[in-house]
């Protein structure tokens, strides 16, 4: 599981090496900042919101029986 803070170039700009990251991720931008989360191979992954801002990320993990 990857959990990373990306960080944000002088000018506000967000560059990131697709070649460098899981294949199966997610990345999150509220307020400037900006949170890459690998998604999990089976489940979900929720992303809650209030008053439009990001209020948490929660992994929600799961497999087919």
């Amino acid at each position: 599981m990857m959990l990373q803070d990306i960080e944000l170039t002088s000018t506000n700009r967000l560059e990131i090496d697709i070649m460098e990251i899981p294949s199966s991720s997610v990345i999150v931008i509220c307020d400037g900042k900006a949170k890459l989360r690998e998604l999990p191979p089976f489940g979900e992954y929720r992303i809650v919101t209030h008053q439009g801002k990001v209020k948490r990320m929660r992994r929600e993990e799961g497999e087919e029986f």
